[in-house]
């Protein structure tokens, strides 16, 4: 079996490509997949680069998606054939949230799916979308799943919302292209015109250069009329939640994804209960908010964005790339 590992101490420099025995049939309740594809997610690059993040030798990266080939003893949900996605957090069936940490994440926990073949629980994968690609597939593990909790499941999304996205990394095209189709009227944030171009271009209705703009919270609030964002997603933590608690309206959701900001800092807290809005705390999602969010795009025929993509043994120039910040959506791995 074809595997990437990342060696102690961590750092691009010790993904190294390895063959590892393979996994053989699966036990009862697990299935054999077949993998063909991975995506990249910032959670992936902290656990390569940050020192002591990982075990040694663990196989990275959280998404995957494949091919069932075989199935084990009292396994009804799946047969070989089937196209199937992993789930982040397989200990995270269905209800709110069991755990808080990552230590049954596929690729920081446990190892993940930087391989070609893996044998594991039958309910650590769910049935892929219909049309979509195997590539395509892999992106909705983490950056899919997550776009869609904060809007549909926390956010609960209705026609006529105003949804502020900021960037335009995998969440965040997901977030759009959601929120677009559920009717909602979308503003988007970037530091590149080009990339604010393409977003229009996937039904963006206004857009803010931050650059250009610092005071891009009150920016919001003028495009609005005053009333301000009904959900906002932040991806930036401490450096960007003042301007996110500017931009929601009264009553709003802030829905707290990533922290490319720094782990710490200030937070505006009289703002914060001046406007009543919730700051709801995100972790990708369940296995069930999985099959559902496939349903939604069964029926809708929305297809992920994907910048680029590399083989399994170009990882850590996968991670280079995505580190320089100038992929538009998701990136790719083929397996």
């Amino acid at each position: 079996m074809k595997a990437i590992l990342l060696r102690a101490p961590g750092g691009l420099e010790n993904l190294k490509q390895t063959n590892l025995e393979d996994p053989g049939s699966p036990k009862q309740g697990q299935i054999r997949v077949r993998l063909h594809a991975s995506s990249l997610n910032y959670h992936d690059y902290n656990v390569a680069t940050i020192p002591g993040s990982a075990t040694d030798g663990r196989i990275p990266l959280s998404d995957g998606a494949g091919v069932v080939e075989e199935v084990g003893e009292g396994v009804a949900e799946f047969k070989p054939g089937d196209c199937v996605v992993s789930c982040f957090s397989p200990a995270w069936q269905l209800g709110r949230p069991p755990v808080r940490d990552f230590s049954s994440v596929p690729g920081d926990g446990v190892d993940g799916y930087a391989r070609d073949v893996v044998v594991s629980a039958a309910n650590s994968f769910t049935q892929a979308p219909r049309s979509y690609t195997h590539a395509e597939a892999a992106t909705l593990t983490t950056a899919g799943l997550t776009a869609w909790r904060a809007l549909v499941v926390e956010g609960r999304i209705q026609a006529g919302d105003t949804v502020l996205v900021p960037g335009t990394g995998g969440v965040s095209i997901f977030a759009l292209q959601f929120a677009k189709r559920m009717g909602a009227t979308v503003i988007i944030t970037s530091s590149s015109d080009e990339k604010l171009k393409r977003a229009t271009a996937l039904g963006a209705d206004h857009t803010i250069n931050y650059k250009a703009c610092p005071e891009w919270g009150r920016r919001v609030l003028d495009l609005t009329g005053g009333r301000g964002a009904d959900h906002v997603i932040e991806l930036g933590g401490p450096g960007t939640l003042t301007q996110s608690i500017e931009a929601v309206r009264l009553g709003g959701l802030i829905a707290l994804i990533g922290v490319h900001t720094g782990w710490g800092g200030h937070v505006p807290t009289v703002q914060l209960m001046a406007k009543q809005a919730r700051l709801q705390g995100i972790i990708v999602g369940s296995r069930m908010q999985q099959i559902e969010m496939i349903r939604g795009i069964d029926a809708t025929g929305l297809k992920p964005v994907i910048d680029r993509h590399f083989g399994l043994e170009e990882l850590a120039d996968a991670f280079r790339y995505q580190a320089q910040g100038s992929h538009f959506g998701k990136i790719g791995i083929q397996i």
